[in-house]
């Protein structure tokens, strides 16, 4: 699995043929007016909110991605994939947020979306980061958790690795030296087999966003 993080909490996710798009910002984002473009298979979207639901951004020639958007339970080119309820705000107006749980080559992994506090997190979407190998989660303060609040919100859950989302240069480094990791290196993607997780316990994997 390769895993290519545009910024804001845009990432790409790709297994052979198949490609996960999560989080791909609306053209009227005003966190990224132009987002990198391609053509994704499923589209997860956490939160209806510019900065997370451009489906369309990520539809590119023959390829129209099948866009889960809310809680449910969806198969898609035999990928499983769980949705359960949480609530945020987004500058002080409330969303829903969708915990999405799938797992892809024997990795099970938790995308949390634009969560700043587990207590808005139903029992359901808990135990979606509860069971989870790979943790993505925002870091960037504001609306979402700030370092701090991030890595004792990561490490209640246990994943084997934690991938920040949502940060500037400062927080990352904030978040790393949270876990005593600062010597991680930054790198400009991510590619993980079951293997490489075994044995890592909260380990992170800072990501730098790719244009």
């Amino acid at each position: 699995m390769i895993i290519t993080y545009f910024g804001k909490q845009y990432c790409k996710l790709t297994l052979g043929d198949l490609t996960i798009a999560i989080n791909p910002p609306a053209k009227d984002s005003k966190s990224m007016p132009k987002p990198p473009r391609f053509g994704a298979d499923i589209a997860l979207i956490t939160t209806r909110h510019p900065d997370y639901n451009g489906a369309d951004t990520v539809t590119l020639g023959d390829k129209e991605p099948f866009v889960i958007d809310g809680p449910g339970s969806y198969e898609v080119k035999g990928c499983f994939i769980t949705g359960a309820k949480s609530t945020v705000s987004i500058a002080g107006k409330e969303y829903i947020n969708t915990v999405y749980g799938f797992e892809l080559d024997g990795i099970k992994i938790a995308v949390l979306g634009a969560l700043a506090d587990t207590a808005t997190l139903s029992p359901e979407a808990k135990e979606i980061a509860g069971a989870s190998d790979m943790l993505f989660i925002p870091v960037g303060g504001g609306d979402v958790f700030d370092s701090a609040k991030a890595y004792k919100a990561a490490t209640t859950f246990s994943p084997n690795v934690i991938i920040p989302l949502d940060a500037d240069d400062a927080m990352l480094k904030k978040f790393l030296k949270e876990g005593g990791q600062e010597k991680n290196e930054i790198g400009d993607k991510a590619t993980l087999k079951r293997k490489d997780l075994d044995g890592k316990e909260n380990f992170i994997i800072p990501l730098a966003p790719q244009a």
